[in-house]
C-alpha cells in the first residue's frame, strides 16, 4: 500500500508505461473538506468549519498483489434499474460516494462526468453511490450535472457497508477505483482531482492490457 500527500504531483502521459503501480506519484488533491451528511455546510461564529470531517487530502494506492476484492455490490439505482459491480470485471471501476447538498460532491461532478464520458470507449464504469437522498433531490442532481452514469439509491447503507468492508470509506465524497479483476486499487478521500483521476485510470487501463 503507497500512500501520497497532498504535496504529490501528477507524472506520466495517458497510456504511457509506468515501471510499478506503487511508483506512480499522483497529483495533489484540492485542499478542501470532506462533508458529513445531513448538516450544514457553513461556518461558525467563531470562524471555524461547521459541518465538515476533514479530509487527509491523500490517496492510497494498492499494488496489485496487495490488493483486497473482489468488490461485490448490488442495488438499484434512481431509474429503478438493477446494478451489480461484479459484472463489470475485466473492466476499470470507478466507486464515488455522494450526496446532492454535499459542496465537495458538487464540486468534483464535472470532472467525474468528464472523466466519464472521456474513458466510456475504453471500458471504464463509472458508479455513483449514494446513501443519503431519496429519488428525487439525487435525480435533480443528476439532471443539473447530467451525469450520465448511475447512482445506487443506498438508504440502507448496504452497499456501503460492503464497501467498507473491504476499504475504509472514512468522508464523503470518497472515490475508489478497482482493477479489471474487481480488487480495490486506489483510493481517494475527498474531491477528486481530474488529473489525479485520469493518472490512476490510466495506469489501471494499462495493466494486462
Amino acid at each position: 500500500m503507497t500512500r501520497v500527500d497532498g504535496r504529490g504531483r501528477a507524472a506520466g502521459r495517458r497510456r504511457a508505461a509506468r515501471s510499478t503501480w506503487g511508483a506512480v506519484v499522483v497529483a495533489a488533491l484540492a485542499a478542501t473538506a470532506a462533508c458529513a451528511p445531513g448538516v450544514d455546510d457553513g461556518r461558525t461564529e467563531d470562524g471555524g468549519e461547521a459541518g465538515y470531517i476533514s479530509g487527509d487530502q491523500s490517496v492510497t494506492l494498492w499494488e496489485a498483489g496487495d490488493r483486497s476484492g473482489p468488490v461485490e455490490i448490488t442495488g438499484t439505482d434512481f431509474a429503478g434499474s438493477a446494478v451489480d459491480v461484479t459484472a463489470w470485471q475485466g473492466d476499470v471501476v470507478v466507486l464515488n460516494t455522494w450526496y446532492a447538498a454535499c459542496p465537495p460532491c458538487r464540486a468534483e461532478a464535472p470532472d467525474l462526468v468528464a472523466a466519464a464520458d472521456e474513458y466510456a470507449d475504453d471500458g471504464v464504469h463509472v458508479l455513483g453511490i449514494n446513501s443519503t437522498d431519496e429519488p428525487e433531490a439525487a435525480q435533480a442532481f443528476e439532471r443539473t450535472f447530467e451525469v450520465p452514469y448511475p447512482s445506487l439509491h443506498d438508504t440502507d447503507k448496504t452497499a456501503i457497508a460492503a464497501l467498507s468492508g473491504i476499504v475504509p470509506v472514512q468522508a464523503v465524497p470518497t472515490t475508489v477505483l478497482l482493477d479489471r479483476e474487481g480488487g480495490v486499487a486506489a483510493r481517494i478521500l475527498g474531491r477528486v482531482d481530474p488529473s489525479t483521476l485520469r493518472t490512476l485510470l490510466d495506469d489501471l487501463l494499462a495493466e494486462d492490457a
